[in-house]
């Protein structure tokens, strides 16, 4: 068992086996999370406070009720706690610059506490008294969180908040499975190496003792694994990908959270068909799209996306169970067209990346800037890169629908919904699908606008475009440039030649300049504000312009025209608006009894894009 104290900064060699492998793989389109060689656990104020509280809590059982037990910090917390102890000991990057992402050292408001042969619930009722009697404190009382296999939670947890910490209190355990289930048929009382060796990863099986103040390292690889960049499971991986095959996809997501390798022996057990099927089979659709969102949501989707191709994972994770009843009008293409929609998302995103190629060998090409305007939902707290990245992962879908309720929708939208069980939340169910549905839109009106054919001036005829509720629409996250953006990732997609594993960057350039040019001409005209703008006149004040007796269908037709009026006239008044409408219904353009404009009949179903 390694260790390091907290108080005493403890150098650790290491080997050098997996720190060339991991720079082999840095020098592709990644940073690793840079770990420095000198390892430190840096405790704030009120973790330094917990820590003492915990030790002191344990003593006072023991002499009080001769209860004997330890507390250990577990998994993430010590994970992420680690920091530099000199920061002239941080390597650098392959290009020689000094600038690293720090991930490791981060902030955890939550803290999973593994005690030594007592349960979690009994500790916790006794740790809050002890603080509210002997210490005098305020703190929350103690809430169980009875257990849930199919959730992964095997024992019941003790929860409660002191500090200002989140703390769940659990056993130190062992487990036993069954050879055809992932959940335990025997759960005991364990040491910390047992603990440790159930776990998912080396870097995740590290504790932290709040007594002895020491980093514990109970399979002997964690520390190393850490300062080496490596993804391995504590036991062999067949081993315990066996045991819960939903920690094939942990590995992947930590390997992209923190731009760590896996050992080779990792990747041949995740290939396993058996493996592979047992993922599919026995774990719960919302477990697996769990971990996927956190992979969207993470520092690198693109090796997440990168990683599921090359381990020929894709299968088992966006696949639609057989008992969804949803049938499909084709099959999927390769997973490969993920990735490449993937890296395609990523050129384009990250203008300043030296990238090569990926661990699946595709070039990542090199492309020309995009107008800044088609990045600006990306830095914005919505969310829209995580949908962006699911719906490149989703690529090889794209050409595929299913029927429900006599209606023809993206087969996208059933994978996220039966295949992954990512409703609402990050806008996944609603937003990713709507993706697709607007690149069909965009990709028509920018190939009529290059033609020169349009119906109405230009600034309406773009304002409408971009009102499409399919291009934009808040409600559902669909904002107008990231519609653009991923309808430029689809036009481009299209230009590799899969034979020859190339890309024409000529042909990218030439179609990245058109939606440069499109979404210049979009600034110039001022429509970007325009696009969330309210009809100059409301329903009330269409109907009483219009002398009506009341609303009807109608009502929204010429609400959308007055959409169209504003965008002609951007400086129009309403007066302005009511005195063009009342010529408008003399000259027979608009009548408040039928849902028809006279003199042009597809006005009206063009109308209603313009509607908000």
């Amino acid at each position: 068992m390694q260790f390091f104290r907290s108080a005493i900064l403890h150098s650790v060699h290491f080997g050098n086996q997996y720190s060339r492998r991991a720079l082999s793989a840095r020098a592709l389109y990644w940073t690793r999370a840079q770990v420095p060689k000198m390892l430190e656990i840096k405790l704030t104020a009120e973790e330094d406070e917990l820590c003492t509280l915990l030790d002191q809590c344990t003593r006072h059982m023991k002499e009080t009720e001769g209860i004997e037990t330890s507390c250990r910090i577990a998994g993430g917390w010590v994970r992420d706690k680690v920091r530099p102890g000199d920061p002239s000991s941080l390597p650098s990057t392959d290009n020689g610059c000094s600038s690293t992402v720090q991930l490791l050292g981060s902030q955890c408001n939550d803290i999973d506490i593994a005690l030594e042969n007592m349960m979690g619930v009994p500790f916790a009722e006794r740790f809050v008294e002890y603080c509210r009697t002997v210490k005098d404190m305020t703190v929350k009382s103690v809430a169980k969180i009875e257990s849930n296999p199919d959730q992964s939670k095997h024992l019941e947890t003790a929860r409660t908040t002191v500090l200002g910490i989140e703390l769940d209190f659990v056993n130190l355990r062992s487990e036993e499975y069954a050879e055809n289930s992932r959940i335990p048929t025997q759960v005991a009382f364990g040491t910390p190496l047992q603990d440790a060796l159930r776990r998912d990863i080396t870097i995740n099986a590290l504790f932290y003792n709040v007594h002895s103040r020491e980093v514990e390292d109970h399979t002997g690889k964690g520390l190393d694994d850490l300062r080496n960049g490596v993804v391995r499971t504590p036991l062999p991986p067949r081993e315990t990908f066996k045991d819960d095959p939903l920690r094939v996809l942990r590995c992947v997501r930590f390997a992209s959270r923190f731009g760590f390798t896996m050992v080779s022996e990792l990747e041949e057990a995740a290939r396993d068909a058996e493996i592979q099927e047992a993922l599919q089979v026995k774990i719960s659709r919302e477990r697996v799209g769990e971990e996927l969102d956190k992979m969207m949501g993470g520092r690198n989707p693109l090796l997440a996306i990168d990683l599921i191709n090359k381990l020929s994972l894709y299968r088992a994770v966006f696949s639609i169970p057989e008992g969804a009843g949803v049938k499909l009008s084709g099959s999927p293409s390769s997973s490969q067209d993920a990735l490449k929609a993937g890296v395609i998302l990523h050129a384009l995103s990250n203008q300043a990346s030296s990238s090569t190629t990926t661990l699946s060998s595709l070039p990542v090409p090199s492309l020309p800037p995009v107008h800044a305007l088609l990045l600006s939902e990306l830095s914005m707290p919505t969310n829209a890169s995580r949908r962006l990245y699911l719906a490149s992962a989703l690529a090889p879908y794209r050409h595929i629908t299913y029927t429900t309720k006599a209606k023809v929708r993206p087969a996208a939208e059933a994978v996220i919904r039966d295949g992954l069980k990512l409703g609402a939340q990050y806008h996944y169910l609603d937003g990713v699908p709507t993706l697709y549905l607007a690149t069909e839109l965009l990709q028509r009106g920018i190939a009529e606008y290059e033609a020169g054919k349009m119906d109405k001036p230009e600034r309406a005829w773009i304002g409408v475009l971009l009102r499409d509720k399919l291009v934009h629409n808040p409600a559902t996250g669909s904002m107008w440039a990231t519609s653009l953006l991923f309808s430029l990732v689809e036009e481009l997609v299209e230009l590799w030649d899969t034979n020859a594993n190339t890309y024409n960057v000529e042909a990218a350039s030439k179609r990245i300049e058109v939606y440069n040019k499109f979404v210049a001409r979009i600034e110039e005209l001022e429509l970007p504000a325009a696009v969330d703008a309210k009809p100059i006149l409301d329903g009330r004040e269409v109907v009483k312009t219009l002398g009506a007796a009341s609303p009807g269908p109608w009502t929204g037709q010429v609400l959308g025209r007055v959409v169209e009026w504003q965008l002609e006239h951007p400086q129009g008044t309403k007066e302005e608006c009511e005195a063009w409408l009342r010529a408008e219904q003399a000259a027979g353009n608009i009548n408040t009894s039928v849902a028809k404009r006279v003199q042009d009949g597809n006005a009206d179903a063009k109308a209603k894009k313009a509607k908000r």
